[in-house]
């Protein structure tokens, strides 16, 4: 095992908190293409910088942007409803699963380490998702219509773990984005990072790893005990 994998020995995390968009499911360029057709459809203009200062924040705060910026005169409910019939539209005939996702996740769950999904999309597209997955897979579900502040405030995080009824310091988050990112850490949850879209600083309480390919559930563990790791590029994590 390199160097930079090396630690205490594997501890349990009290649970694994998942981001959706980016980390389980490479949902980023459905978004994409419903910006751009939105914007086009009430003659603005949308830029790649526009559209990658929206990666991973609540959908109310994308949509006040895209009213600003696009701009589209439209109240940003409706803005935030047009993105999401697209959106869920093209996860319900395929949900596109990020690279080791749908395996660690299935590994999380027979290791029976409780599992929340924690994203900024609305319960429609949560449920296009959880359509695809075994039934009880996730014990908890936090939507971005379900919080007061969603990321990068603390609150979806602080929810989930609420709901579980476990300690944020003893769980392990895992994330794409800058603002999701921040959400997990201001929570105090230690945060595996698997940047996707846009890069991801470093910072207090994240790990990371270029795949989840390379992550196991041990590494999972590690994470919530405390220890930081950084995964070489292309390292395998050891079979599960």
């Amino acid at each position: 095992m390199p160097p930079e994998l090396s630690g205490p020995a594997s501890h349990r995390p009290a649970a694994v908190l998942w981001d959706m968009d980016g980390t389980l499911v490479d949902t980023e360029p459905y978004w994409l293409q419903a910006e751009h057709a939105l914007v086009d459809e009430h003659g603005g203009s949308w830029t790649e910088e526009h559209a990658l200062a929206l990666v991973g924040h609540d959908l109310m705060d994308s949509a006040r942007y895209i009213r600003e910026h696009g701009p589209v005169p439209l109240e940003p409910e409706e803005i935030v409803e047009a993105l999401l019939h697209y959106v869920v539209a093209h996860v319900s005939r395929h949900v596109p699963w990020r690279p080791g996702a749908r395996e660690l996740l299935a590994a999380a769950r027979e290791a029976g380490i409780p599992c929340a999904l924690v994203t900024m999309s609305w319960t429609s597209l949560a449920d296009a998702f959880l359509a695809s997955v075994p039934p009880g897979t996730f014990d908890v579900v936090v939507t971005g219509d379900r919080v007061a502040r969603g990321k990068p405030h603390a609150d979806p995080y602080l929810q989930a773990a609420q709901l579980l009824e476990v300690d944020v310091d003893r769980c392990v988050a895992v994330e794409d984005s800058p603002t999701g990112v921040a959400s997990a850490t201001s929570a105090g949850v230690p945060t595996l990072v698997v940047p996707h879209i846009v890069p991801v600083p470093d910072g207090p309480g994240r790990s990371f790893a270029d795949s989840l390919l390379d992550v196991d559930v041990d590494l999972l563990g590690r994470i919530a005990a405390g220890e930081v790791v950084r995964v070489p590029p292309g390292v395998a994590a050891p079979a599960r």
